[in-house]
């Protein structure tokens, strides 16, 4: 049986809600600043795929489609080997931008069958994830 996993991460960026919104909407660049993800195809005007690797030796395939692109909530919907939702809530904050993340999963294919007994180094994998989308998003925010 598939493990559910729910994240949540809240940071903050010198930089406008606008601006850190123009640059998590531009998917097809993410390999440029978050070098977790290693590969990204656009599907359509809505849709994407990303191969993205953490700290295991995993690929996971992950097809993005979009559900919102507006201030404050940008959000996708999430297929392939997770099942499930990844939101940004982006609201102006005293230093420029407060930004929360919150992704709710269910992992499929072979990881999923191991995702149960792995949850502790699958939550560790994941938080290495989003250090290198928070150090990435700050300075691809910092050269926009």
């Amino acid at each position: 049986m598939p493990a559910h996993y729910v994240f949540t991460e809240t940071w903050e960026l010198p930089l406008s809600p606008e601006t850190v919104r123009d640059v998590l909407l531009d998917v097809e660049h993410y390999p440029q600043w978050w070098p977790q993800v290693r590969a990204v195809a656009k599907l359509g005007e809505d849709d994407a795929l990303l191969v993205c690797r953490s700290v295991l030796p995993y690929d996971l395939e992950i097809v993005l489609h979009a559900v919102s692109r507006d201030l404050p909530t940008l959000e996708v919907g999430l297929g392939g080997d997770l099942d499930g939702f990844a939101r940004w809530t982006l609201t102006p904050a005293e230093s420029g931008s407060r930004m929360v993340f919150e992704q709710e999963v269910v992992v499929r294919g072979l990881l999923g069958l191991a995702s149960v007994a792995l949850r502790p180094v699958l939550t560790w994998n994941h938080r290495q994830m989003m250090l290198g989308c928070r150090q990435g998003l700050a300075a691809a925010v910092d050269s926009a």
